[in-house]
C-alpha cells in the first residue's frame, strides 16, 4: 500500500486560515493528500478559495454570519457548510477523516479534540490548550478509543521523533527548547515601555497574534511543559526548558544513560504537520534542507523565572494539577486579548494572570470536564475584573 493509498492520509484541517492550517493544506497540496473538510472563524472568502481548491466536501465556520455568508458564496456547488461551534463537532463526526489536523486557536480547541478522539481518527494536534486545559480527560479518552494523537508544535514533535531512540523507563528528561521570543535579556523594568508591535515582532516564527504574545512572555512556553507532561508521560519537574536562540534544535531527550538525543531542522512547522499526517513514514521534505555550515554555532542559556514568571506559575499548576492549568490558560486569553485590544500594558498581562491563578487555587481539587468548563468560565469573568 503506497501513502497515498492509505486512509490516514485523507486530512481534515481545523483552524484552516491561521498559520499553522494554511501550512497543513500547503503539505496537503505538495503531498496530493485528500482533503475533506477545513473549518474556520470568520474569514469567509478565505475557506471558499479552499473549498475550491481542494474539492471539500465540507467546511465549518464557528461564526454564524460568517457561515451564511459562506453558504451564498458556494451556493453553485455540493460542499456542505456548518455553523457554530458545535458545527465543528457535528462536521467532525460526520466526515470518514484518517487525520485530523486541529489548528484552532485556544480553548475553542478543546470541543472539537475531543470530538475527533469520539470519531475514531488520528488526532495531529496544535492546539496546546487542549492538553492544558482538560490533559487528563483528553489523553484518557484517546486510549479508551485507541486513537492516535500525534503532536505538531515543533517542539513536541521534535520529542516524539526522539522518543522513538529510548523506552518510557529509560527517560531521564525532556530539553524543551524556547527561543526566547523577542525580549530574552530584559529586565521586569524594561518590560514596561514594550508595545504591541515590539511583542508581535518575533525573532523565528511566523505565528499568529496571540500565541506571537504568549511567546514573548513565555507563557506559550509554560504550556508546552504542560502539554509535554500529558502526551509523553513525563512529570512537569522532569522537563527543563532550554533558551535556544538559533531555533534549530527543536528538542532533546536525555536518557538515563545520559546521552541526549535532538532533533534539528529549520525552524518551518510544516515539517511537523507532514511528519504526523505521514506518521509512521517520512516522505520527501517540503521543506529547505539544513546547512549547517551557514549555522556555523549553537547556543542554550536558562531562562529567567523571575523576569518571565509565567513560566514558572504554569509549571506550578501543572505540578497541583486539577483545573489549574485551565484556570491559568482563561486568565491569560482574557489578559493577552485586552493587550492587543491596546487596553493594557504588555507587563499587566503577568500581573493579572498571577493574580487571578491565586485566588483560584481551590480549582486544582476539580477533575471532571463539567467542573473545570465552569472553573474556565469564572476564570474569564474574574481576569477581566482585574483588568477593569
Amino acid at each position: 500500500m503506497t501513502l497515498f493509498e492509505n486512509e490516514k492520509t485523507v486530512i481534515s484541517v481545523l483552524g484552516s486560515t491561521g498559520s499553522v492550517g494554511e501550512q497543513a493544506l500547503d503539505v496537503a497540496d505538495k503531498l496530493g493528500l485528500k482533503v475533506n473538510s477545513v473549518s474556520a472563524n470568520t474569514n469567509s472568502v478565505r475557506v471558499e478559495e479552499q473549498a475550491r481548491k481542494f474539492s471539500l466536501s465540507s467546511v465549518a465556520m464557528a461564526d454564524e454570519a460568517s457561515a451564511r455568508d459562506l453558504r451564498v458564496r458556494l451556493a453553485d456547488t455540493k460542499v456542505k457548510v456548518y455553523s457554530g461551534a458545535s458545527g465543528i463537532c457535528e462536521m467532525i463526526a460526520a466526515e470518514n477523516n484518517g487525520t485530523v489536523v486541529n489548528s484552532i486557536i485556544g480553548r475553542a480547541g478543546l470541543l472539537p479534540t475531543l470530538a475527533v478522539i469520539d470519531s475514531g481518527a488520528r488526532l495531529a494536534l496544535a492546539n496546546k490548550e487542549s492538553l492544558v486545559v482538560a490533559g487528563e480527560i483528553v489523553m484518557s479518552k484517546a486510549r479508551e478509543k485507541g486513537v492516535e494523537i500525534l503532536p505538531v508544535d515543533s517542539e513536541h514533535s521534535a520529542i516524539f521523533q526522539c522518543l522513538k531512540s529510548g523506552k518510557q523507563q529509560e527517560i531521564k528528561r525532556i530539553l524543551l527548547t524556547a527561543s526566547g521570543g523577542p525580549f530574552f535579556g530584559y529586565t521586569k523594568e524594561q518590560l514596561k515601555g514594550i508595545t504591541l508591535e515590539d511583542a508581535l515582532a518575533h525573532p523565528t516564527w511566523k505565528m499568529g497574534a496571540k500565541i506571537t504574545i504568549d511567546s514573548a512572555t513565555l507563557m506559550n512556553k509554560g504550556f508546552e511543559v504542560i502539554e509535554a507532561a500529558h502526551l509523553f508521560g513525563v512529570p512537569a519537574d522532569r522537563i527543563e526548558v532550554v533558551v535556544h536562540r538559533e531555533s534549530i534544535i527543536h528538542s532533546m531527550v536525555e536518557y538515563i544513560d545520559n546521552s541526549v538525543i535532538a532533533q534539528m531542522s529549520v525552524p518551518d512547522m510544516r515539517l511537523c504537520v507532514q511528519y504526523a499526517v505521514t506518521y509512521p513514514e517520512r516522505e520527501t521534505a517540503t521543506i529547505p534542507e539544513l546547512d549547517l555550515f551557514k549555522v556555523a554555532s549553537l547556543s542554550f542559556k536558562k531562562p529567567d523565572p523571575e523576569t518571565f514568571s509565567l513560566l514558572s506559575r504554569a509549571i506550578d499548576c501543572a505540578n497541583k494539577g486539577g483545573a489549574l492549568p485551565a484556570v491559568l490558560n482563561a486568565a491569560n486569553e482574557v489578559a493577552v486579548g485586552a493587550f492587543l485590544d491596546r487596553r493594557i500594558p504588555f507587563f499587566r498581562i503577568t500581573e493579572s494572570v498571577t493574580e487571578a491563578v491565586d485566588r483560584m487555587q481551590d480549582a486544582k481539587n476539580a477533575h471532571d470536564l463539567g467542573s473545570i468548563l465552569e472553573l474556565d468560565l469564572e476564570a474569564r469573568r474574574l481576569t477581566a475584573d482585574i483588568l477593569r
